[in-house]
């Protein structure tokens, strides 16, 4: 009979006697029945090393539960090799910037019981919103391509795959509370308060119905700014009903989190290059200008910075899903599987504006309300002062998603040695885009952080928009896979192959005017007269598109077969090589594809091609009760390499670099030489080298690229030295390590990881001096590059079960216990200089400490 799965680490570990770490159920199922009778390590410390074709890591409830309650996952799994996060705030609801291998989440397709969690438009990853740490029974991270039927459009650097626990066949409940605070010079007071119960219904009708409910709640203030609060609420539901005896079942899900936070961060300062931690913490803000906190907005035509700082925006979301997941052994070598889901998303992120009381009027002789130039023009009194001047508004980037998932198996047992599986993925999402603007109250806030909810309009009553698009975004994908042993089970070989076909329903209701995406949103009932006044013309001898491009539609397909193929060799019981290759597409982002209105849909202008890669991994492993360790060498080549850069309003640039090569080596081992003690290290190295240089719009002989010897010309086109660089936001080397004692009731845990220096942009450019033709010397800013860092962590779990709870515990977590200062995550783009006014800066967290109490029956 299964245990309750929050008790403790010796109880979790029990739990789940089979391999089941893949992404969708189907995955699952074929990966569990090929050990079936073979003898299966549950890892060790917490840390397990499947014995598959691709390299992967899993983590289970024993190292998740050692970390603070109310964490994010992306922060867990920092302990997995070749894995980056670095979080916005010491407890994982404010984001942060996560890659895998050098490639950002937008490249990394995060799952949650095999369900798609990656932005459908963009394809970012979304780390405070992520479940419970408490309900997650294990996290698989495959360091490099995906499954065969994973619905991904963008997975090229690795996956995270979430699997939730499976209802206790026993009735339980267990609650948790915890408090922290922020523990360095100069924070004051910064508290931290979270709440988690779940209860677990146990076997209702002795058939195999059981269920649990969670809820939590958590809040906390902003790590480093006198202004911002974080305030999340998650609540969670599984029900399960066991069919039969052999492993077939029926589950449903629901999950809705909801996050009020407001940015963190600040425009990139001196310090982050030089490391200097005095000022870190801060009050937001000038009163010389009107701003800072409190303060109370301008009651007149002309607006003061109540308001306006970037600390005093608002990045809330509204998140759920329902997900069903699904087994039937049809026959004694059958097996069929679904998978599916629905999501809703509403979130938006960004700051205030400026806005115009009065019309908009050009030199053409239109006069209109509308956003224009990335300006509001209301044609009315917006604050009721008599006077038309401007106002200061809230102007988010509103995002409302509908999304259709599901994923069938049907696996076939040629022989017990031999199995193929047939899979189906579809994935539909509806990506709704506004840009609506809202009033703010007295004091600079918003009266709803959702303008959508009730945005302001011009005198007709028009709701004026600064983005508007509507975009479906569609997967159909077929898969096969051949899973083959021989030589009495020496050797295992996996060939199969996925061919999605992407399809991509956009429609634009502003007019474009740039391909960097800027847009001129007119109400419907001027559009005729903005028509007729700004006529678009395309030359297509240069290339070049003048005018604004009408609001229109556009389909567009990518499709491509990928094949996926694999071995591994037992050469001893303990003893196994493996490797593995794999092509990989990312279709371009929504960003990219609206981008190109600006051309004809029949241009060579228009078209954006997809990334595709080749990924190769070689592993050699070892596994026991007491070891699990591995190294593993790997290397992609890239065509079309497509990197995103976001401003600090959060709007994507994307780049294509061309050709790219990456390639490097994982490693880790984790030893448990005695029951009380668990030793695990692990390292990695990334190599990241851009093959050509960039076609770039000038190099300006004063400018600070040029001055720095980063860019040239060449026939008369200007070139960005590109070729031979790093990729922006790699590091080149991490490593690290955690050290577990388990003393009768007590249980102590230490841990590091070092993570090298990382470059701002692709040209690789730093702040430094440079002497010119005059003999003076100058400090240029091309770019940045941030210095490495070392960050440590404790935790302390003493166990009440001497007490008479066997559920029970205290737990102490200390976070950055030397209180390291360091750049977490950044902005960032192809030539982005450290000077620039989009440039920012999110300051790794300072050091924090928790208790948590855990009660459980």
């Amino acid at each position: 009979m299964k245990k309750f799965l929050m008790g403790s680490a010796a109880i979790i570990a029990v739990a789940s006697p089979a391999i089941a770490f893949a992404q969708s159920t189907g995955s699952d199922d074929f990966d569990t029945i090929v050990v079936t009778g073979a003898t299966v390590s549950q890892g060790v410390g917490g840390i397990k090393i499947p014995d598959s074709p691709k390299a992967k890591v899993v983590l289970g409830q024993e190292i998740i539960q050692a970390q603070r309650p109310g964490q994010t996952i992306n922060e867990i799994i920092n302990l997995v090799p070749g894995v980056s996060f670095t979080n916005n705030d010491p407890w994982g609801s404010s984001g942060g910037s996560f890659t895998i291998r050098g490639f950002s989440s937008d490249r990394i397709s995060q799952t949650f019981d095999g369900i798609p969690l990656n932005d459908s438009g963009n394809y970012a990853v979304y780390t405070n919103q992520q479940v419970d740490g408490e309900l997650i029974e294990n996290v698989n991270v495959n360091l490099g391509s995906t499954d065969v039927d994973s619905p991904t459009a963008a997975a090229v650097g690795g996956t995270v795959n979430i699997k939730t626990m499976e209802p206790s066949d026993e009735y339980g409940v267990l609650a948790s509370v915890s408090y922290g605070n922020i523990l360095a010079d100069g924070a004051g007071d910064r508290p931290y308060f979270r709440m988690f119960g779940v209860v677990n219904t146990g076997d209702l009708t002795g058939h195999g119905t059981k269920a649990w409910f969670s809820a939590s709640r958590l809040r906390n203030d902003a790590a480093f700014a006198n202004y911002g609060k974080v305030s999340k609420q998650q609540y969670n539901a599984k029900i399960w009903q066991d069919i039969g005896d052999n492993g077939d079942f029926i589950a449903l899900s629901g999950h809705y989190n909801q996050n009020r936070n407001n940015f963190g961060g600040s425009p990139l300062r001196a310090n982050a290059i030089t490391g200097d931690k005095s000022g870190r913490f801060y009050n937001i803000g000038s009163t010389a200008t009107g701003g800072g906190y409190p303060c109370n907005v301008s009651e007149t035509s002309t607006p003061n910075t109540c308001g306006t700082e970037f600390e005093r925006r608002f990045n809330p979301s509204n998140t759920g899903n329902v997900r069903l997941n699904s087994k039937f052994t049809l026959t004694e070598r059958l097996t069929f599987s679904v998978d599916g889901a629905y999501q809703w998303v509403k979130a938006n992120g960004g700051g205030t504006t400026s806005a115009n009381e009065t019309s908009f009027t050009d030199a053409t002789g239109f006069t209109g309300t509308g956003n224009y130039n990335g300006s509001f023009y209301f044609g009315r009194d917006l604050n009721g002062d008599g006077v038309l001047g401007r106002v200061t508004v809230l102007q988010p980037s509103q995002t409302n998603t509908r999304r259709w998932v599901g994923i069938a198996n049907l696996a076939y047992e040629i022989s017990d040695a031999h199995r193929v599986r047939l899979s189906y993925s579809y994935d539909r999402a509806r990506h709704r885009q506004t840009g609506a603007a809202g009033f703010l109250d007295q004091g600079g806030t918003p009266f709803d952080v959702f303008p959508i909810n009730d945005p302001i309009t011009d005198a007709a009553g028009n709701v004026l928009q600064k983005r508007d698009r509507k975009s479906i975004a569609e997967l159909n994908q077929i898969a096969g896979e051949y899973r083959g042993q021989f030589f009495e089970d020496q050797l295992t070989v996996l060939i199969g192959g996925r061919l999605p076909f992407f399809k991509r329903e956009l429609n634009q209701n502003c007019f474009t005017t740039s391909s960097g995406g800027f847009v001129n949103c007119v109400p419907t009932d001027q559009v005729a007269d903005y028509i007729a006044t700004h006529p678009y013309s395309y030359d297509a001898t240069t290339g070049k598109a003048t005018g604004s491009a009408l609001p229109q539609a556009r389909k567009l397909k990518y499709d491509k077969f990928l094949p996926n193929v694999g071995a591994t060799f037992k050469i001893t019981p303990e003893i196994s090589i493996a490797g593995s290759y794999a092509k990989n597409i990312s279709v371009p982002s929504t960003d990219a594809l609206y981008n190109a209105f600006v051309f004809p849909a029949d241009s060579d202008s228009a078209y954006r091609v997809a990334e595709t890669s080749d990924s190769f991994d070689a592993s050699i492993r070892y596994t026991s009760s007491k070891v699990q360790a591995a190294v593993t060498g790997w290397y992609s080549k890239y065509k079309n390499r497509l990197v995103t850069a976001y401003d600090i309003d959060g709007n994507g640039t994307d780049t294509n670099l061309g050709p790219v090569k990456k390639y490097g080596i994982d490693s880790s081992i984790s030893y448990s030489p005695i029951k009380e003690v668990t030793a695990y290290l692990f390292g990695s190295y990334i190599k990241s080298e851009i093959q050509n240089d960039a076609v770039t719009g000038s190099c300006a002989a004063a400018s600070d690229i040029a001055l720095a010897g980063l860019c040239y010309i060449q026939d008369g086109v200007a070139y960005l030295r590109t070729g031979g660089k790093r990729e922006r936001s790699a590091p080149k080397y991490l490593f690290g390590g955690r050290l577990q004692g388990n003393f009768g009731d007590f249980t102590m845990g230490v841990q590091a990881k070092k993570t090298s220096s990382r470059y701002m942009n692709d040209i690789n450019g730093e702040v430094q001096s440079v002497t010119l033709t005059d003999g003076t010397t100058k400090i240029i800013a091309p770019g940045a590059k941030f210095g490495a860092y070392t960050v440590v962590d404790i935790d302390l779990r003493y166990s009440l079960a001497s007490l008479g709870m066997e559920k029970g515990a205290i737990q102490l977590n200390v976070s950055n216990l030397f209180d390291k200062f360091y750049v977490g995550s950044f902005s960032g783009g192809l030539d982005t200089l450290a000077s620039s006014s989009s440039a920012f800066v999110n300051f790794g967290s300072p050091r924090a400490i928790s208790a948590s109490l855990i009660i459980g029956f």
